[in-house]
């Protein structure tokens, strides 16, 4: 990733962010985690999200795959079914904005000048920003499946408050799904392929991937039974890549993850037979893998080895 001597894991993150800078694929914000991209960093993404879209039609046929694409904030009250808000209270983020008149607006502005906090003005929209990319589906599904349960493929920005001097950590990311909804069979064989094709992608991009049994960092004293059922029932696998040598066990770039039926439940949503629906996805980190592929490869893709250009489709 780089020549210089790297003293241990938060220089190595630091090295790496203002190299991606200086080279132009990460423009800076002022906040740690936050970043634009540029034209070189989106053109490896574009090759990324084809890959990926592409493995999920051999996987599954194209014919048996409902692309959504949903805005990066959805309704609070989908929100609240997801419970999200009771697992992960450190990672949300809720939109607020601005609904009072003429004199609530003087009292903001008097805050403002007086160089106070004034977001305590605003009220809640109503809307919530989307943690995980899948979150937004479930409300618009029929309350009953179709025999065999149905698939999606869904991608957009989600956001999580984390912010890090890695870069591989952003609040503001990309990823790409595919959800498998109804039996738990049908979730179990999902996650299943997808642990085995994810390992094939990586193949591709000549990234040396391991399969880890893992948990979501569920929040308090709760969170912990719950983290702890996670890995006993291996409910999730992370695809985990080395970027900083020996400086930690590795990096998520993509996870496989069975949510029984917590999802069916939440959003009352059965199976053909009438019993609560089983979802699965894979969750793809389109951001993480595009860094991965400039930790491991080097900073300017041109240098890249050529079948994983090919791969990308990237031009010579």
């Amino acid at each position: 990733m780089t020549d210089q001597l790297i003293v241990d894991l938060p220089v190595a993150h630091r090295q790496f962010r203002d190299q991606l800078i200086a080279a132009g694929h990460l423009i800076p914000s002022g906040l740690d985690g936050l970043y634009g991209r540029g034209a070189e960093y989106e053109a490896a993404f574009a090759g990324v999200d084809r890959i990926m879209w592409q493995a999920g039609v051999d996987a599954h046929g194209e014919e048996n795959i409902t692309r959504f694409r949903f805005p990066p904030i959805f309704p609070r009250e989908a929100y609240e079914k997801t419970d999200y808000i009771a697992s992960f209270p450190q990672l949300t983020g809720a939109i607020s904005t601005f609904t009072g008149g003429s004199s609530e607006h003087r009292s903001l502005l008097l805050d403002r000048e007086a160089g106070l906090p004034w977001d305590g003005h605003l009220s809640s929209a109503g809307t919530m920003l989307v943690s995980a990319a899948c979150h937004p589906l479930y409300s618009t599904l029929p309350n009953t499946l179709p025999e065999g349960g149905s698939r999606y493929n869904v991608h957009g920005y989600c956001f999580r408050h984390e912010p890090s001097d890695d870069p591989l950590r952003m609040q503001a990311f990309r990823m790409q799904e595919f959800v498998y909804v109804g039996d738990p069979e049908g979730a179990k064989e999902h996650r299943a392929t997808w642990t085995r094709v994810a390992h094939e992608i990586f193949v591709k991009l000549q990234l040396l991937a391991d399969d880890v049994p893992a948990n979501d960092p569920f929040f308090g004293r709760t969170g912990k039974m719950l983290a702890s059922n996670q890995l006993e029932e291996n409910l999730k696998t992370e695809l985990v890549v080395r970027l900083y040598g020996d400086l930690d066990d590795g990096t998520a770039l993509l996870s496989c993850n069975n949510h029984q039926d917590h999802f069916g439940t939440g959003f009352d949503i059965s199976t053909a037979d009438g019993e609560p629906a089983h979802s699965a996805c894979v969750g793809i980190g389109m951001d993480r893998i595009t860094l991965a592929l400039f930790a491991i490869h080097g900073i300017d893709s041109a240098d890249w080895p050529a079948p994983v250009r090919a791969a990308l489709a990237l031009e010579k």
